[in-house]
């Protein structure tokens, strides 16, 4: 019998008092209705596949979910899928998309911010931070995040991410005083880049080690040209795997 994540969330999302995005992008109708149209990660998706044949717990954890364009699929392939985001107009699309695949009953939404995670410890075998951590405005927010999910990963537990290389931008560009990692210059808003040697540390700082299932792959990279600002994003693909106690 397939695992269950018991959460005091209800399967659809309650609408919720106060919607932190309202009025941003994140919330609009053309950005969810984009999203909710997003096919899967291809390589989390094989990733998950994976995972699955190694026996174990199928548990996972969403972080920004978004329109469910990773937990609906995963759903669908044998996980109970516990999604989180700040957008009530994503979760909303995420039910929706949930619903009409036939999986709501393997599906749980809430609305929470990645660094408070509303879940006990050790909860989860798979947590998946995809395009999530690169908004943290600020180290101590994205370490807040990291923090969070070790917290709630159980021993052995995967973890795929996806999220914005330093190599976006150009060597010179300077980060926000105090924030080595977190620069304006790409959106206008404080977001977080890292290095490859920066992302390996800081996963490691809370018990996640690299894992040769998804070697870090940094995709969007002009092999010998400068980054130039206004290009797309440089992304760092990578699985790790929940050494701590």
């Amino acid at each position: 019998m397939r695992a269950r994540y018991s959460h005091a969330t209800c399967p659809f999302p309650r609408s919720p008092t106060i919607d932190p995005l309202a009025g941003t992008n994140w919330s609009t109708p053309g950005t969810v209705s984009g999203f909710a149209q997003s096919p899967p990660n291809a390589v989390l998706m094989r990733f998950a596949e994976a995972e699955a044949e190694r026996g174990g717990g199928h548990c996972a954890l969403d972080l920004g979910c978004g329109a469910g364009r990773n937990a609906v699929p995963l759903a669908a392939k044998g996980w109970s899928v516990f999604g989180l985001d700040l957008s009530w107009p994503m979760l909303v699309a995420a039910a929706a998309r949930g619903a009409e695949a036939g999986v709501a009953d393997h599906l749980t939404w809430a609305m929470a911010p990645m660094e408070s995670i509303p879940a006990a410890d050790r909860s989860f075998d798979l947590i998946i931070a995809h395009g999530i951590w690169n908004l943290a405005p600020s180290v101590a927010l994205f370490r807040r995040a990291v923090e969070e999910a070790a917290r709630v990963a159980r021993p052995d537990a995967a973890l795929f991410v996806f999220t914005f290389s330093r190599n976006t931008l150009p060597p010179d560009v300077p980060p926000v005083p105090g924030d080595p990692f977190i620069f304006t210059q790409f959106s206008g808003r404080p977001q977080c880049f890292l290095t490859e040697d920066q992302l390996l540390q800081e996963m490691a700082l809370v018990g996640f080690e690299a894992d040769p299932a998804v070697p870090l792959t940094e995709y969007n990279r002009r092999r010998g040209a400068v980054a130039t600002l206004g290009g797309p994003p440089v992304i760092y693909e990578a699985s790790f795997r929940f050494r701590g106690g």
